[in-house]
């Protein structure tokens, strides 16, 4: 896994526990924290597959 990938992985893991933190505090803050881990939990996969393909391609030609 690429370092870019664990970090927007991390990033998505502290939005939603701080989404659950702001719901269970009554605050309506947390629709931005559920935005934030959607965001980053689709960029963790793009970078996942990212780095998969381009694995996928150097084994092919290397």
């Amino acid at each position: 896994m690429s370092r870019l990938a664990l970090y927007t992985l991390v990033v998505c893991v502290l939005a939603v526990a701080a989404a659950v933190v702001s719901f269970v505090q009554g605050s309506w803050l947390g629709i931005v924290w559920v935005l934030l881990a959607g965001l980053s939990s689709n960029m963790t996969w793009y970078y996942v597959r990212r780095d998969r393909a381009r694995r996928k391609a150097s084994s092919v030609t290397g």
